[in-house]
């Protein structure tokens, strides 16, 4: 098993090799990541050096791509929404810019957690205004709390690796129950699917072998594509549709 995860990680790692295209523009360097945004385009960020460090940013992408689709970021429950999933991953706002400071040490860590960020910030506002009336993650949490599920919203945990994941909920361990981690996904699909898979692969071994991963899927517009749950039953995430969360609800408050 671990030869097999092993081969996995190695496979990923020349995958994302493979896949990077670098481009000279003026003093930055833009950096075409094999990751696709809503829009099936590859994510791109730039950097630069100055004083023996880097500068790594969207340049601006990211926020203006959401306010000119008609999501509004003013609100103050979504600014600081906007201000803990950042923090989370350790990038800083300059105006509309998300932005990362890195040694040449930790230039690929940094580089990781600011396009995470980007997909993050995507996947958690990106809605369909006329027919969505909260986040999907709101969603999940007022859910959790009417059941009285206890949980720890937000918690980052560090992987095999040494790159840190992001996780919406954490259930602590009861005597019924083993540690239930839990992931939401805003817009199912092969790529949002693959970045949960990898992010439980990385973690799961620094956490209790008893740990379950859960995620659980925005079906309220579109049904989800059964490929993408087979995808995630197979590397031990138990995929569970908005639409059937009920089915959980025990496992999960136990």
């Amino acid at each position: 098993m671990i030869q097999d995860i092993q081969q996995l990680l190695d496979d990923y790692y020349a995958w994302l090799k493979s896949k990077a295209a670098l481009r000279q523009i003026d003093q930055w360097v833009e950096i075409t990541t094999p990751y696709l945004d809503r829009h099936n385009d590859y994510v791109q960020i730039y950097a630069r050096q100055a004083n023996g460090r880097f500068v790594l940013t969207d340049d601006g992408y990211t926020i203006n791509d959401l306010e000119q689709s008609g999501c509004n970021l003013e609100s103050p429950k979504r600014q600081e929404l906007l201000r803990i999933t950042l923090n989370g991953f350790g990038v800083q706002m300059d105006g509309k810019m998300l932005q990362v400071h890195a040694s040449p040490n930790d230039f690929a860590l940094r580089k990781h957690n600011l396009v995470q960020a980007m997909l993050a910030v995507n996947d958690m506002f990106y809605l369909a205004v006329s027919t969505v009336a909260s986040l999907f993650e709101e969603d999940v949490a007022a859910w959790l709390d009417v059941n009285e599920i206890r949980y720890t919203p937000r918690v980052k945990f560090t992987g095999k690796t040494g790159y840190d994941h992001l996780f919406n909920f954490v259930i602590p361990k009861s005597r019924l129950q083993p540690e239930r981690i839990v992931r939401t996904i805003n817009k199912p699909n092969r790529d949002t699917a693959q970045s949960v898979v990898l992010s439980w692969i990385d973690t799961r071994d620094v956490r209790s072998p008893e740990s379950r991963a859960y995620a659980l899927l925005n079906d309220s517009e579109r049904s989800v594509s059964p490929a993408v749950e087979d995808a995630l039953r197979s590397y031990e995430v138990c995929p569970v549709p908005w639409s059937q969360r009920a089915d959980v609800m025990e496992e999960l408050a136990a």
